[in-house]
């Protein structure tokens, strides 16, 4: 039996780092989506102020299987 795998495409920021970032995204999308079981990272970006990183920014596609409970 095959699954059906379904992707939504998330932005998400951090003040720590683009990982952190990304760790927000699954923590976000997992308060609706269930059975999430990749992320992947389309581009990265970053807000700067006086010289130094304040803001890290993510555009990310995370996939899900449909129609499968959680465990």
């Amino acid at each position: 039996m095959s699954s059906i795998v379904k992707v939504i495409e998330v932005i998400a920021q951090s003040k720590k780092s683009w990982e952190d970032a990304a760790a927000n995204a699954i923590k976000k999308a997992s308060k609706s989506v269930d059975n999430i079981k990749s992320i992947y990272i389309k581009d990265m970006s970053a807000k700067v102020d006086n010289g130094k990183i304040v803001l890290y920014r993510i555009d990310a596609k995370i996939s899900f299987v449909v129609g499968k409970k959680k465990k």
